[in-house]
């Protein structure tokens, strides 16, 4: 009986019926699809990190922003407290070049509209860069499922072969290319479910961030067009909450109560 099992197990690493096998056995354009969904997953994978990366290290601007640039004394001393290559400066240094601009132009413009279009083009800018690859996450979302098909229907119709030219339609003569076909079948699910869940996340966070960006960039024009007056503040804590008052540490933007609060 030990011989037996022994020689089970023997040919194991030459299993007729395994990936190898199966790839052999669908040719050419089985191993091609077969690439092209391994290729898909890989690249998927690496857009989904480096873009949490990029989106975490803009979080975390978020947070040096609110924690102390609006405290500085003005705006070139609050953008020199964060990174060279901050989302936020960069709104911040376009605004300041923006005012500076408008100073030089011959043709009348407002300056509130000049300020407004320039922050907007900066805000326009850091969304797309955040948005890049996102596109090649919907695409292989949409099409890894009809990747893996085509491999299931060259796999069943070299099944089909195989039937027509043995006359019978035994197990050894359509075990293989029908389970070439379902490894197909399940490699572009494999790839398509985690592309959309990817993309649906990082789209999500995307859109938080644009929010954010969107709120200080109006902050940072109201800045800019009251010199300086104009300005987010943190509320104080008070001993008895009122209903429907913030919570201790929050900040008022632009966006809240109406208009900027400025400072007292």
């Amino acid at each position: 009986m030990l011989t037996t099992i022994l020689a089970a197990a023997a040919p194991a690493g030459e299993n007729p019926y395994g990936l190898q096998a199966a790839l052999k056995e669908g040719g050419l354009i089985s191993q091609t699809v077969f690439a092209i969904l391994v290729l898909f997953l890989f690249v998927s994978l690496y857009i989904l990190f480096t873009k949490l990366f990029e989106q975490q290290k803009i979080i975390n601007q978020a947070k040096r922003v609110r924690s102390g640039f609006w405290t500085s004394n003005s705006l070139r001393e609050g953008a020199a407290k964060l990174e060279k290559n901050s989302a936020y400066r960069q709104i911040v240094d376009d605004g300041i070049a923006a005012q500076e601009q408008h100073k030089q132009l011959t043709d009348p413009v407002e300056a509130h509209d000049w300020l407004h279009g320039s922050l907007a083009r900066s805000e326009a800018t850091i969304n797309s860069q955040l948005g890049g690859g996102l596109a090649f996450l919907a695409t292989v979302g949409a099409t890894a499922p009809f990747i893996g098909l085509f491999g299931t229907v060259i796999g069943i119709y070299r099944a089909l072969i195989k039937i027509g030219s043995s006359g019978q339609a035994s197990i050894d003569a359509v075990a293989g290319p029908v389970g070439e076909a379902l490894i197909m079948t399940a490699l572009g699910l494999v790839v398509a479910v985690p592309a959309v869940l990817a993309y649906n996340f990082l789209q999500r966070r995307n859109k938080a961030i644009a929010e954010n960006l969107s709120s200080f960039s109006n902050d940072v024009l109201g800045y800019l067009a009251s010199d300086g007056k104009v300005r987010p503040v943190a509320t104080k804590a008070t001993a008895a909450p009122v209903a429907g008052a913030k919570a201790p540490g929050t900040t008022t933007t632009a966006g809240q109560a109406g208009g900027v609060q400025t400072r007292a």
